[in-house]
């Protein structure tokens, strides 16, 4: 079963996430050498392929390098579950095919090295320590179609103009954070 690794703090940037220093290759098993290394030096000898990352909010924030969503799931993390994340980051992801789930109340409902059960049909994330289950942000259809294409120039290969033009994001996020207007608000795409 997966673990959860706790980083609660709200505001982790990427440059935390993937130190600049080490922005010297694309290859994402290099990246993943040094994934969360100026947050904690010893996260990816304790990661597990599958395990998930629990977050504060805002999670991402910073620059945008997609190279912070490749060290992450260079170093085996499937998802990272944060009440909202920096809008460059979470595009980012799902560009990735990578799984960034939002979910209110995630970080106090987690210690570090839980076992979780993701289910991502259901929306819910349960602590099998505690019991408890959380519901996250459904994801978005289309974030399903380009992770299971394995990203977004995978996906545009095997998809019409057409159909890419017609695709978008209606997610809300659960609660406001940078870029993001919270639960409620409404835009227009």
């Amino acid at each position: 079963m997966p673990k959860v690794h706790v980083f609660a703090r709200d505001h982790i940037n990427t440059d935390e996430i993937i130190p600049a220093r080490h922005l010297t290759s694309d290859i994402e098993s290099e990246l993943a050498k040094f994934a969360m290394e100026d947050y904690d030096k010893d996260f990816v000898k304790r990661v597990q392929p599958g395990d998930f990352i629990v977050a504060g909010a805002d999670f991402g924030c910073g620059s945008s390098r997609e190279h912070a969503v490749w060290a992450i799931r260079g170093a085996g993390i499937a998802a990272v579950i944060a009440p909202n994340f920096a809008r460059i980051y979470y595009r980012n992801s799902i560009n990735n095919g990578f799984l960034a789930l939002e979910c209110a109340g995630v970080v106090e409902a987690f210690q570090d090295g839980d076992e979780a059960d993701l289910d991502l049909h259901a929306g819910t994330l349960t602590n099998q320590r505690s019991g408890q289950s959380l519901t996250f942000v459904p994801v978005p259809q289309f974030a399903l179609d380009v992770q299971k294409a394995g990203g977004w120039l995978e996906y545009m290969r095997d998809h019409s103009q057409a159909q890419l033009e017609a695709e978008s994001l209606d997610a809300v996020s659960t609660d406001a954070g940078h870029d993001h207007p919270g639960q409620g608000a409404h835009q227009n795409a």
